[in-house]
């Protein structure tokens, strides 16, 4: 006979005066977390006690019930309740939603409060992205909804942004099929089609972190700290309608445009409306480009302009910040170290006094109708105006055969004399010539896959990297007078005691600047680069280049010391060590010869020491690595970091593995071969880097990402890192 099942009586609610409640000794929470007492205590003020106390009469000696109860489970209620009494905000006397246990139940009051602990089941965070939306499509705005529940705005917003995620994304998410940081990945572009196309890309492959679905989601987007971005403002692109992506949970440098198309017309505009205000000062030619080449001047001559002199008011406030600098420094002269209001006030004087020198040029109207002005931006996004430059079909026909008639070249920033080695493609409108992107646009390496064999490095990429160590030795050369001197003597006891063509050296000792004609688009901005600008504009600044016999006085009176920096520097203009193609008809550099320039270069760059990763060039994706085939990223990474760390890219589409070897390369001292030096080999004959040391010790580990390992036994990845 089948029994019964036991009905449940449950205990009575009533209401309780709070000054009858005391809190058990029986409650198991003795640490705190979660929400404070305080906060609790002003969300009960606002809503009410939501969740009754559980209570259990209070027995005497003779185990009569005294009238007081004790509370086992609610304990911090409780003493929030307790807290509002204490300002006056509750009543002593006021009810309490009670549930009343019965004081011989069975059930120990330890037992009620650990249950209760225990027994409650945390909100999905899913659930509360969703509770955060519902709130604000009720009206609740996002500064209530914080202040509800003692949050920042921004995690509400973060928590809304959540919840506008695809909705087969949230999904997934509630499934456990991505992890939360994942989701907060998603959140970058508010698309939910490419959201959902991005997801199914990466869901089923190695490399789904949050940065490799933040890349994708991105990746035809520009930064906001792109100097297109700075030059325009991202207030001016969003009031063009452009869309701004953000990312409130890491951060995102302003965010990513994702218009570039708009950004670079609304540099256009902002440069061409720049060159306009330019056109009354009456120039000749006004060329803008958002990117000028390193070079781009070559072949051009510079105006000599002289400074415009103050005006009263100027030098009056000139002279006042100098007293007051002059006062200040013999103040605190017998200090070892300045204050440091003091300090910041010194340098406040010198920028006034610095900004207040530094003179706008005035240039010979008639020459300034022959010249022209370049308008770029720096690589700050900062405006850039470069005036006084004259081409030299622009020169009178008498001072052009003064002046190039022994086909001397003018050095400027180099390149062959009659012809501007540049040259845009742009539309001449009121005088300014507007271009759109004053660098050559390489095509993209197919992604097609290829046989794994190591070819050759194609030609232009060649060329290209053979300009960076080009403008290196340059640099090295102009700091080099012993070197430069050499090499000079080299050539010319070469020219003078060789009956054969001594074509071929890496030196023009003529000295002619030859253009780069192939070259990456960052060498502008490189190391070496901004280093031999400064030095060729400090000897700019001192020469009297408009006056030949001052000239010829100046230098005839320069120390030794001086004389040989100065040769160095204008030597260096002329070291050619690009490798160049090789036209088998006469024209151009011969096979032979590029194969002595080369190893002349080498002579070269062993006597200067030349160190291309401390001249700053690094393998990267835009670079190099996504220029070569997989095969070389392979190799590079395994000469780098050891076989194991290559083999765990192999799997990688060409793109990816690009991207991770940029990371893994970094900082090594990687370099391809032809920017190694051919005097540095390890001890078994095999090159090695500059920048490596010839020390070669015990491997370190390699950090790789958690995609690359998270398949493989500890012991594994551990012992394939360490190869």
């Amino acid at each position: 006979m089948a029994k019964a099942a036991q009905k449940v009586t449950l205990s009575p609610s009533r209401d309780i005066p709070f000054d009858k409640l005391a809190l058990s000794q029986t409650n198991v929470r003795r640490i705190k977390a979660g929400v404070s007492v305080e906060e609790l205590a002003e969300d009960i003020a606002r809503r009410g006690l939501l969740q009754g106390l559980n209570v259990r009469p209070m027995l005497d000696a003779e185990g009569v019930e005294t009238g007081m109860f004790e509370i086992p489970a609610g304990g911090r209620r409780f003493q929030a309740l307790s807290l509002l009494v204490k300002q006056k905000r509750l009543a002593k006397t006021a009810p309490i939603p009670c549930i009343v246990r019965d004081a011989a139940s069975e059930i120990l009051a330890e037992d009620d409060s650990l249950a209760e602990n225990m027994q409650r089941v945390a909100l999905h965070p899913l659930d509360q992205f969703r509770a955060f939306q519902a709130l604000r499509e009720k009206g609740q705005g996002e500064e209530a909804i914080a202040a509800a529940f003692f949050v920042t705005p921004q995690i509400v917003k973060q928590r809304l942004k959540l919840a506008s995620v695809a909705p087969a994304l949230l999904e997934v998410y509630a499934e456990d099929g991505m992890t939360l940081e994942q989701l907060m990945a998603f959140t970058v572009n508010p698309d939910h089609a490419r959201q959902v196309q991005v997801w199914e890309a990466v869901k089923n492959s190695w490399n789904k972190e949050p940065y490799a679905i933040r890349r994708m989601l991105t990746e035809t987007s520009v930064r906001a700290s792109d100097r297109r971005a700075v030059f325009v403002g991202v207030d001016a692109y969003e009031a063009a309608g452009g869309v701004v992506l953000r990312d409130l949970f890491q951060g995102d440098e302003g965010g990513w445009l994702e218009d570039p198309a708009l950004l670079d017309r609304l540099v256009a505009e902002k440069l061409q409306a720049e060159a306009e205000a330019l056109v009354s000062e009456g120039w000749k030619w006004i060329e803008v480009a958002a990117d000028l080449p390193y070079g781009y001047s070559h072949g051009l001559r510079r105006l000599a302009g002289d400074p415009a002199p103050m005006i009263d008011e100027e030098s009056a406030a000139h002279a006042s910040l100098l007293a007051e600098y002059r006062a200040l420094e013999e103040e605190y002269s017998g200090q070892d170290e300045y204050p440091e209001e003091i300090d910041a006030r010194l340098g406040q004087l010198e920028t006034a006094m610095e900004s207040l020198e530094q003179r706008p040029l005035i240039y010979d109207p008639a020459e300034v109708g022959r010249a022209g002005v370049f308008v770029t931006l720096d690589r700050d996004g900062c405006l850039a105006v470069y005036r006084g430059y004259v081409r030299p079909e622009d020169e009178p026909r008498e001072e052009t055969a003064v002046q190039y008639g022994d086909g001397a070249d003018d050095m400027g920033q180099g390149g062959d004399v009659g012809v501007s080695s540049w040259k845009p493609s742009g539309t001449s409108v009121g005088g300014t010539v507007i271009t759109s992107g004053g660098q050559p646009i390489g095509a993209d390496l197919s992604e097609e896959e290829d046989d794994g064999a190591l070819k050759p490095l194609p030609e232009r990429l060649v060329m290209e990297l053979t300009a960076h160590r080009t403008l290196a030795l340059r640099e090295a050369i102009g700091r080099s007078p012993d070197v430069a001197l050499t090499l000079l003597l080299l050539k010319l006891v070469t020219d003078t005691f060789r009956t054969s063509s001594a074509s071929g050296s890496c030196l023009e000792a003529s000295v002619r600047h030859v253009y780069m004609s192939a070259q990456a688009p960052d060498l502008k901005d490189s190391v070496v680069a901004k280093l031999v600008d400064e030095r060729h504009a400090a000897w700019e600044a001192d020469l009297p280049l408009g006056d030949d016999a001052a000239l010829w006085d100046y230098l005839n009176v320069l120390d030794q010391s001086s004389r040989l920096a100065l040769l160095a520097h204008c030597l260096s203009f002329g070291i050619n060590a690009l490798h160049e193609k090789v036209n088998p008809y006469g024209a151009g550099i011969s096979a032979s010869g590029l194969t002595r320039r080369m190893a002349h270069a080498d002579l070269v760059a062993r006597a200067v020491d030349l160190d291309m990763v401390e001249a700053g060039w690094e393998p990267t994706v835009d670079g190099y690595l996504n220029r070569v085939p997989k095969a070389r990223i392979l190799d590079a990474v395994r000469e780098a970091k050891g076989e194991g760390t290559a083999q765990l890219l192999d799997h990688l589409k060409k793109g990816e593995m690009a991207t991770e070897a940029e990371r893994l390369l970094k900082g090594s001292g990687w370099l391809p071969e032809v920017l190694r030096r051919a005097d540095l080999a390890a001890g078994d004959g095999e090159p090695i880097t500059e920048g490596q040391g010839e020390d070669v010790g015990e491997p370190e580990d390699v950090y790789l990402p958690a995609f690359l390992t998270a398949d493989l036994p500890e012991t594994a990845a551990s012992m394939m890192a360490a190869e």
